[in-house]
């Protein structure tokens, strides 16, 4: 077995990083169709969902293989090679089964247990089955994943551990309060038709919303979604669908939206977000993020008492020792944040500078007013320069006022990868936008279940049973083909002994052939079951080699019983 996957997930790269690498389903075809091209790939199949690539591959050569699968992700995700490589990881052999199985039982999912990527791993899996790029390993990998995700759910409560990535995210835009109570009533925007957009439509409607609005690009998905909503047993909720034109419209009229498209761009805009809500809300609905930061500083000067200080550039930087142009942008010229890193001559020259410049109030700090005290100020620096050579840098964070926000009147749940809101729509007020990147950050601190030790102890034994599996299945066409030559060998000494005696009855001859055929049998099966025995530990791939070399077995022999097994697996494979 020569397992290799490669990939990168929401665990070794940023959210803008997935954006940017994620492929459609045009792009994982290709790339599956290309990995089996490559030289150092047999099988080939890729995982790609809203947080995670990764293309696992049966390879003959590691270190090839590590470069081509690396090339192909950098190529088809449309991120370069060196900007992609330090966010991408690598798993070999019984690491990369360690790897699937955990994915798969959620463990390495960005909300601990969910059970979405079980679907993900089968779509992944019949994916590579229709391309014929999957053989007997990935099969035989991905349905076992399979079976070690349902196992890993149905006996232990590693649900408890996590919920779903919709529900985490309507948790979220709730601010810890109950989900039902905060959707009660409430219209809903759901944009997409996926399997993630009707979940997330399926909660809203068990979670009490008074309408769900369904939008997508085939219209026919969009109605049909809407009507199971409205058809449901366990829901009362008035569903209706609308094409992706009327989202604008229906934006309007949404207290909160869930988006999750396979669009490459973005789908809400914020100019159209903030269109939406102009008038639901007291305030402006636009934050501009610098003008807002002018009035924290502004007001936190205003309530600490102090007289601005004049900025680089201004009038008073007029005749000022200090090359202006290196001052760091925001800190004025007449603070420490200035005068960090000088020597001590340029520190004389800005305190006589300062002496005859403009006022600045340091009462707070030292008790005296004036040039007098910015001189005193910056004469003990020059003389601490004088000591030591050089300031060091010592900035101050300027004190912080929090600008309240209005209540939202607009949440958005974003969970498409790339993004379909635009991450501005976080500056704006009356609106609360969760996003991937958000989900990540939220759930980066969510509690472990004890259920999580047992589930990893689940898939350490399965990884364990599918190496040993595998290594015994490695030998398997040996063993057939050593018997097969026994068999040829029995059936030539037959054939002899009826040329000797050519009067020999059928009664006699039937005889001695289950005669012959009991010894060669008897003879074979210690060997046979020691070596399945021995084969299946780990380290035991040499003796497949061993038996081929002890009896001369003709290697293509060999190889031919493998094919045939894999054409018999071939037809008989089906998702779990």
């Amino acid at each position: 077995m020569s397992l290799l996957v490669v990939g990168l997930s929401h665990r070794s790269a940023p959210v803008s990083v997935l954006e940017r690498a994620s492929l459609n389903a045009g792009a994982q075809l290709k790339l599956l169709q290309d990995t089996v091209a490559a030289e150092p790939a047999a099988e080939a199949a890729v995982l790609a969902t809203c947080n995670r690539i990764e293309l696992y591959a049966d390879v003959d050569k590691f270190h090839a293989g590590v470069a081509e699968l690396s090339t192909l992700l950098a190529q088809h995700s449309g991120v370069g090679l060196e900007e992609l490589t330090p966010y991408l990881y690598v798993h070999y052999e019984d690491r990369a089964v360690h790897h699937l199985f955990s994915v798969a039982c959620g463990l390495d999912s960005m909300v601990v247990g969910e059970g979405q990527i079980l679907g993900q791993i089968k779509d992944s899996l019949a994916r590579a089955q229709d391309l014929h790029t999957a053989g007997r390993l990935l099969n035989d990998l991905f349905q076992q994943a399979l079976r070690v995700g349902k196992r890993a759910h149905s006996e232990t409560g590693i649900d408890r551990a996590g919920q779903s990535l919709v529900t985490f995210g309507l948790e979220q835009l709730s601010a810890g309060a109950d989900v039902q109570q905060w959707a009660r009533g409430k219209r809903a925007l759901v944009i997409g038709a996926g399997s993630m957009s009707s979940l997330a439509a399926a909660t809203l409607a068990r979670a009490g919303v008074a309408e769900i609005v369904v939008a997508n690009r085939t219209f026919e998905r969009a109605e049909r979604l809407a009507r199971i909503l409205s058809e449901g047993d366990d829901t009362d909720v008035l569903a209706r669908a609308v094409p992706m034109d009327s989202v604008p419209g229906e934006l309007t009229r949404a207290d909160v939206a869930v988006s999750c498209t396979g669009a490459t761009g973005l789908v809400l805009t914020a100019d159209a977000v903030v269109a939406s809500v102009q008038g639901r809300t007291d305030a402006p609905a636009v934050e501009d993020a610098a003008v807002a930061d002018t009035a924290v500083r502004e007001t936190a000067v205003r309530e600490a008492g102090e007289t601005p200080l004049p900025g680089a550039g201004s009038a008073a930087d007029e005749n000022c020792p200090l090359d202006l142009s290196s001052v760091p942008s925001g800190f004025s010229v007449m603070g420490e944040a200035a005068v960090a890193g000088m020597d001590a001559a340029t520190l004389e020259q800005h305190g006589a500078w300062a002496a005859g410049g403009t006022a600045v109030d340091r009462t707070r700090e030292t008790g005296r007013s004036g040039p007098e005290a910015d001189a005193e100020l910056i004469g003990a620096l020059a003389a601490t320069a004088t000591r030591v050579g050089r300031i060091p840098e010592r900035r101050r964070p300027e004190p912080v006022v929090e600008v309240p926000r209005p209540e939202p009147v607009l949440f958005l749940l974003d969970l498409a990868m790339p993004r379909d809101v635009d991450a501005a729509v976080h500056r704006l007020a009356g609106v609360r936008l969760v996003d991937i990147e958000s989900l990540a950050d939220a759930s980066a601190d969510a509690p472990m279940a004890t259920d999580v030790d047992m589930v990893r102890r689940i898939v350490a034994d399965e990884v364990t049973a599918f190496g040993a599996a595998q290594r015994a299945a490695h030998i398997t066409p040996t063993v057939v083909a050593l018997r097969s030559m026994a068999a040829d060998v029995v059936a030539g000494e037959i054939a002899r002994l009826e040329g000797r005696l050519p009067g020999l009855d059928d009664k006699h001859r039937a005889e001695i052939t289950q005669t012959v055929k009991r010894v060669v049998d008897k003879l074979l099966h210690a060997p046979t079951v020691r070596v399945k025995q021995l084969a299946a530990e780990p380290g035991g791939a040499g003796y497949a080699d061993a038996l081929r070399t002890l009896f001369d077995l003709d290697q293509e022999t060999v190889a031919s019983v493998s094919r045939a097994e894999n054409s018999t697996t071939e037809k008989n494979r089906g998702p779990a």
